[in-house]
């Protein structure tokens, strides 16, 4: 019987040990989660499991572990928080696949994404033909997000492109909207952001720039 009360209170205790520690890892979807995240919540489910299986053994024992994983995810989420290249790392990037109603194959290649894939969750956002989609990007997530080209209005749907992020400058974003550093700097300029490492965010569409500046 005191087995018994040992394991039911080690399973109570877990679970709202593992509920506060996912609390304080912050939130995010399943479909979100980076690899990272994906290796901790498995390796803590592990030690869980452990835990409550060899009842004779000290509690603690099994609880630092899961404590220095969720110490190791919160540090790196916060640097995350400061890099882009981090994140890359981390999460890896959005991919465009399809650009005005054009394939990109080596984009595809390069994510191993085949076009069952693509023609699935085409299908699955009863997207019909792939001319009828403007842009179609792959998240780092894995879902796609598809944006259909506006035939009422005869004009081209525009996507958000981000050119700066926590005041760096993403070069290859630039080259896809034809563009580079020098002409970005210059733009700035004229509009009073001398200093880029102050921008939070910047993108270009519809021949303008969306600018928000870092703590404001």
């Amino acid at each position: 019987m005191e087995e018994y009360l040992i394991v039911i209170f080690r399973t109570l205790f877990l679970y709202g040990l593992i509920t506060s520690i996912y609390r304080m890892m912050g939130k995010r979807e399943i479909g979100e989660l980076s690899i990272l995240d994906l290796v901790i919540s498995i390796m803590i489910a592990e030690l869980a499991v452990v835990a409550i299986e060899k009842a004779d053994e000290n509690l603690f024992r099994h609880v630092l572990p899961m404590l220095i994983l969720m110490i190791v995810q919160i540090i790196f989420a916060y640097w995350s928080l400061k890099s882009k290249k981090l994140r890359d790392i981390m999460d890896g990037k959005p991919t465009i696949i399809i650009n005005q109603g054009k394939i990109d194959e080596n984009a595809m290649k390069k994510q191993r994404y085949n076009f069952d894939d693509l023609l699935l969750q085409l299908r699955e956002k009863d997207i019909a033909r792939i001319s009828d989609v403007q842009y179609a990007i792959l998240e780092s997530s894995g879902s796609l997000s598809v944006f259909e080209k506006n035939e009422s209005e005869n004009e081209d749907t525009e996507i958000t492109i981000p050119i700066i992020m926590d005041g760096n400058i993403i070069v290859e974003n630039l080259k896809r909207i034809n563009k580079d550093e020098a002409w970005l700097r210059k733009e700035l300029d004229k509009r009073g952001y001398a200093d880029v490492k102050k921008i939070s965010f910047c993108s270009f569409e519809n021949n303008d720039f969306y600018i928000d500046l870092k703590n404001e």
